[in-house]
Parts: C-alpha cells; structure tokens; sequence
C-alpha cells in the first residue's frame, strides 16, 4: 500500500498526531498577470529590476571586497536581452534558495555577516527576476560566486508557466565572478528590449547609479549630479540646471532651489515653475532611491502649498511601496517632506531679505501658494507682508502699504460683495481689500496678530450706507410720493429703496446687501414654493435681518429728472430699471425673478418711450 493509502486508511488515528505543513502551489502565468496589470504601472520596470539586482550583487561584493570591479553591462538585440555584472554572484544552493522561493531576497542579512551593508540594497531578487516574465518568456542565469571560488558555475533557467531547471556548468563556463541574465522575448515584446529602448531606459532608471552602467559601449550613468557638480559661479550653475529642468521636465524654471537634507540623506533640486498652476494639481516629482529612479510621480513629497515646484531628488532614507514606483507614507516621508518644506520657506525668506525683483517676479506667478503657507505660517506672513499682492480700492497692493493709508482694513468676504461697494466706498474714502479670492479674507483677519495695532473690519452693507451723505430731510419729505411709489414696486423682491447723495455722479444707484439680508431672501423664496407643511417651517425660521437696499444718488441727475415725476407707474418702470442696471453694474447673479424683471422693464420703457400724443394719456 503506497503512502497516501496508508494515510487514508488510519485517517481516523491521524487526526490525533500533527498535521504535515503543505504549500501553496503558484501559478506563475496568473502572477505574472497580476504583476503586470495590477502591481507594476509598465513593463519598462523589468529594466529596474535587472538593474537593481546587479547593482545589490555589486554591493554585497564591494562589502566583502571594497576593491571589487564595479561594473554592469548589457547587450540587446530586440529578440532578447543580456546583462551582465561583477556582483557577489551565486552557488548552487543559492540558486535553489534564492531563485526557487519568490519573495526571498539575496541582501537579507545570512551567516557572511551582511547586516551592515543591508540599508545600501534596493530589492528583491527573486521578485525583480519575475517581474522579468513581462516581457520574457524565458529567463537564463548563469552565475559564478565570489564567496565561494572554488564552487563551479551554476546555471538556472525558467520559463513562464513556472518550471525551471538548474544545473552546474564546467569551471570554464564562466571565470569571473558575478551574473549574467539572459532573456528571450514573449511575443509581442521585442521592442522593450531592442537596442534604443533598453538605452533610453537604463538612462531614465540607472542615471544616478554609482557603478559604470552601460548599454553596450554608451555610458548610462553621469555623475555627478547636476546639483552635485562645481560650478564657475552661482549664475553659471543656475544656467546649468535650468537646462537640467528643460531636459527632465520639459520647461524653463523661474528659480532653482538646493534641496540638501542631510539629516534625511537627500541631495536635489527644487525648480519653480514658470507658469500659474492650479493649488489642486497634485504634483509629479521625480525620486531616486540610491541612484535608481523609483518614481517621476511622487505626489506626496511636499506640503500642499508647495505646489509651485517640480522636484527631483536622491534619497537614502524612504520607504517604496510593493511595486517599489511610489513612496510609502509613513513617519520618515512626513519628517522628509517637512525638512524639504523648510528649505522652500528659506528660499522665500532669503529672496525677500537679498533680491526683491526675484520674490516680485516669482509672486507675480505664485502668489497663491505663498498666500496658503502664510495663512498658516505667521512669520511667513510676517515676512511676506510688503510683498503678498491683494486687490484694494486703492489699486493692487501688499497689505502692509494698505495697512498704512487707512486707519480700518475694511474687506469683503466674496467677489461680489466687493464689486458692489468697491467704486462707492473709494469715492467716499473708505479702503476696502476684496477678500473674495482664494485666502485672500483669512490673511486679512490675521493682520493684526503680525502687525499690532492694526484694525480689521468687515464691510457690510450698514457700513457703506453709513458713509453716505443723508438727504435734508425737507427734501426727502417732498420726494415721499416718488419713494412710495419705488418701494411699492420692488417690496416683492424683498428690496428697500432709500435716498442719499454720494459720489461719483455718475452712478445713479448702488445696490447693497449682505449674506444675512440674502439667506433671507433665499428662505422667503422657498417659503413661497413650499406646501403648506415646509412654508410653516420656513416661515419659523423668518430672520429679523435688514433687507437688501437699493440706494438711489440724490446728486445724480437722471435720478433728479425721476423724482419729478408724477406717474407712479412709469416710477415703478424705471425703479426696476434702475434695480436691474445696479445688479449688472455688481456682476451679482440674477435670480429668475430679477431676469423677469428686467426684461419688463426695458419692454416698459420702450413702450414709453414711443407712445405719442395722441396715446392713452397722453405721454410722448
């Protein structure tokens, strides 16, 4: 009876003894699509992953034998791909540990006392050979191991449906130590390994690698980095690595700025963009991790306000996730992207301490960012104070110079508000920042905490009325019929009509109101569409607010001709006229009420207009 037989036929006194572990059973073909279409964002990676396995086995040799060859080469013709280095190499054993077991890693820490050199590799062996079978349908390793000289050479070879096969070769087979991988192209794969391709990849990836990589006879490596290299001068080096950036990324920066870390092992560059971008573009920086370029989307590597640079940088010190093609969050990433945040803060700071026409040229483009650190930075606020650009009545200047012509900071809260009282609330000497643009009204509020003494206000509607001139009040006693007549045809839209004498002469009325006077008006509109249950409910929630006003300019001389008038309802048409002409003039949005209105009116003054003598009563 063989051994299963044997095993069934005592199941019932097995069960009492411990049970013999199984393993799992991988099927290589469905790993390798879930590699490729799930973990992996390209095939170009099975070019890191060779890369970084030769570039390990060269680091786990040079921490044996500093003096060891450095170098990795590699030979493509489009149907297969070979590379070769003078890494530590493999003995069979190794080959059966390592090659056999997914997931096993040569730099994990074993009895040759690696554990020092661990932090210098990049991956995993056995994962970036698999990652292979992307593109290959059969993979070849021949190896010779430096540990071991007199072992022969061993060779393992796998194919894509998850068999391999591993054997010794003669001693002659290879001489040298170190590895040399052969792949065969799957179908439909020859253009990831043809010659120019594997060129342009291993230099996109190896770049920054510290061995002689190359493809053939070109170089992959240039070191030192650009930010690394002396330079004859700071303007020569800024030339350099503006070039640096129009290669990388494909624009001219404004500024370069030294991204040296230490304490954090990172050495870049920081370039700000020449153009506005939107604060929600999430931006793309490009990480090497020992050299080899892990990313060129890390979107996570600065504060949000930093959103005006495009970096690139060399670490030792962060995390890559599974894929090794973006950056794991953790305590390190968010201790990084602080120190690399305060250098982008001391780069501000020093241009607003040393070189003014730089910080204005730079703000002209990115003042938003600027204006997001500072709303939560009081000493970048501080220091960006004469500099930071606001819209004010007064024309676009820094706080800091509007501060010092006016006694109050006024300001509104949105656009509108401020284009509704902006032209009347200059003419009456009353300064007012518009706050309505991203940031703009929290860095207002924050003035007096970084500049004592300063008084901040609100504008509201109360305010700007406040500054106008009243009417004598025999005057307006002789216009009540006209006034009552106005009020009377815009009390629907839930707007008072009052007089007052202001400049500039030319604006006939002005339209004022304010959130509390519009959630109002919201509410009533609702109440007048609901049933009778949630008209009830709205009406308990009525607000004892003022409501909007139009102010009608006593000085103005068409508002003159009006209040002459006799015909209350020709006064109405032009109320609403005047109405209407107010809410445009504000760029305030109209309700479909207020478009109802205004084209009644202009049908009412056209009838007006061409009535003639002989008409109904009278009026030309």
């Amino acid at each position: 009876m063989d051994s299963q037989s044997s095993q069934s036929s005592q199941a019932p006194q097995a069960s009492q003894a411990p049970q013999s572990p199984h393993t799992f059973q991988v099927d290589l073909r469905g790993l390798v699509d879930l590699l490729s279409h799930h973990l992996y964002s390209s095939p170009k990676v099975y070019l890191r992953e060779l890369l970084q396995n030769a570039v390990d086995a060269i680091t786990a040799r040079r921490a044996e034998q500093p003096d060891a060859p450095a170098r990795v080469r590699l030979f493509a013709d489009g149907g297969s791909l070979r590379v070769e280095d003078s890494g530590v190499g493999l003995t069979e054993s190794d080959v059966h540990n390592l090659l056999a077991t997914i997931g096993r890693s040569s730099k994990r820490a074993d009895a040759d006392g690696l554990e020092s050199a661990r932090s210098d590799f990049l991956g995993q062996f056995g994962i970036g050979l698999l990652a292979c079978f992307v593109v290959a349908e059969r993979i070849r390793v021949v190896s010779r191991s430096a540990r071991t000289p007199d072992a022969a050479p061993v060779e393992w070879t796998a194919t894509d449906d998850g068999s391999y096969t591993v054997r010794t070769l003669p001693q002659d087979a290879r001489t040298e130590p170190g590895t040399t991988v052969h792949l065969v192209a799957r179908p439909g794969a020859t253009d990831w390994l043809a010659h120019e391709r594997v060129l342009s990849l291993a230099r996109d990836f190896g770049s920054l690698l510290p061995y002689d990589v190359r493809v053939g006879d070109e170089a992959v490596t240039d070191l030192p980095a650009p930010w690394d290299r002396p330079y004859p001068s700071p303007a020569t080096r800024r030339v350099a690595l503006a070039r640096h950036c129009h290669e990388l990324f494909g624009f001219t920066p404004l500024d370069s700025i030294e991204l040296d870390v230490p304490l954090a092992g990172i050495r870049g560059v920081a370039y700000v963009l020449p153009s506005a971008v939107s604060p929600a573009q999430r931006a793309g920086h490009r990480v090497h991790l020992k050299g080899m370029l892990l990313t060129e989307r890390a979107e996570q590597l600065l504060p949000d306000w930093a959103f005006f640079v495009r970096c690139v940088l060399d670490t030792d010190s962060l995390r890559p996730t599974a894929s090794r093609e973006s950056l794991y969050e953790d305590e390190t990433l968010a201790a990084v992207r602080e120190a690399l945040g305060e250098r982008i803060r001391a780069w501000l700071t020093g241009l607003a301490a040393g070189d003014p026409e730089r910080l204005a040229a730079f703000l002209s483009v990115h003042h938003l960012g600027v204006k997001s650190l500072a709303r939560h930075d009081r000493e970048m606020l501080r220091t960006m104070l004469p500099w930071l650009p606001f819209e004010t009545t007064d024309g676009r200047l820094s706080l800091e110079e509007f501060a010092q012509r006016h006694p109050v900071v006024h300001f509104t809260r949105t656009v509108e508000e401020y284009r509704q009282v902006a032209p009347i609330a200059s003419a009456q000497g009353v300064g007012v920042v518009n706050g309505g643009y991203t940031y703009d009204s929290d860095l207002v509020e924050a003035l007096p905490s970084v500049r004592p003494g300063t008084v901040v206000a609100e504008l509201d509607a109360d305010t700007v009325t406040a500054h106008l001139d009243s009417v004598d009040p025999a005057e307006e006693l002789a216009l009540s019929g006209f006034l009552s007549a106005a009020r009377g045809r815009l009390d629907s839209l839930g707007c008072d009509v009052v007089l007052r004498a202001f400049h500039p002469l030319s604006v006939p009325a002005l339209h004022l109101d304010d959130r509390a006077a519009r959630h109002e008006q919201a509410r009533a509109e609702a109440e007048e569409q609901a049933d009778d249950l949630w008209a009830g409910i709205l009406g308990s929630l009525r607000g004892s607010a003022p409501r909007a006003r139009l102010v009608l300019n006593h000085l103005n001389p068409l508002i003159r001709r009006l209040s002459s008038l006799n015909d209350p309802e020709l006064i109405g048409t032009a109320t609403e006229s005047l109405y209407g002409q107010a809410l445009l003039m504000a760029q305030r949005p109209l309700r479909p009420a207020d478009s109802a209105l205004l084209n009644r009116a202009f049908i009412g003054l056209l009838e007006w207009a061409t009535h003639t003598e002989s008409g109904e009563d009278g009026r030309r």
